[in-house]
């Protein structure tokens, strides 16, 4: 099944010349979505994977599939001040600006392996932002899986710098 097809492409959003790739227009093909978690399913199910963590707020979606599917405990990488109790935080850049992830200071036991996912990787700098979260309170990340990888971005090759591995079921450039 073709998921980079189920993908569309919103020109000018949210300003130009940004391409956006919305992968809601994936989740809206019961087909595609489910064949998109079934190859993330095969490609993880045989790691040495404890946690599943997404990322605030569409890589909840295939962090929570993942988790049922591998029957994995999940963690939600939240925005600043979404999570009750005690956090820790990390900040990142943004195009326009900073922003800051949090997670639960007792998300995974130390030496815990985490699968991070999100729905694409554009820069990394958010992605990085929650290796970072998950150093620091001792888990390491293994892999990031994304369903669209912004090859001219570099994000992947940012978190590979950081030695994690990059999955990811679609790649887009800036012509397509």
């Amino acid at each position: 099944m073709n998921i980079k097809s189920m993908i569309r492409t919103i020109v000018d959003w949210p300003h130009p010349p940004v391409r956006f790739r919305d992968v809601s227009s994936l989740l809206r093909h019961p087909e595609g979505f489910a064949a998109a978690m079934d190859m993330f399913a095969d490609h993880y199910r045989s790691k040495p994977i404890d946690f599943v963590a997404g990322l605030d707020a569409r890589g909840f979606i295939p962090a929570s599939v993942l988790a049922y599917v591998l029957r994995k405990p999940m963690i939600m990488v939240r925005k600043k001040g979404k999570l009750p109790g005690e956090t820790i935080h990390a900040e990142y850049q943004l195009e326009y600006g900073q922003s800051i992830l949090e997670i639960h200071t007792d998300a995974a036991p130390k030496g815990a392996n985490v699968l991070l996912m999100d729905d694409l990787i554009a820069t990394g700098g958010t992605l990085c932002a929650a290796v970072t979260l998950f150093e620091k309170i001792g888990c390491h990340v293994t892999d990031v899986g994304a369903i669209v990888n912004l090859t001219e971005l570099s994000g992947a090759r940012r978190l590979e710098a950081m030695g994690v591995s990059v999955y990811a079921l679609t790649e887009f450039n800036e012509s397509e």
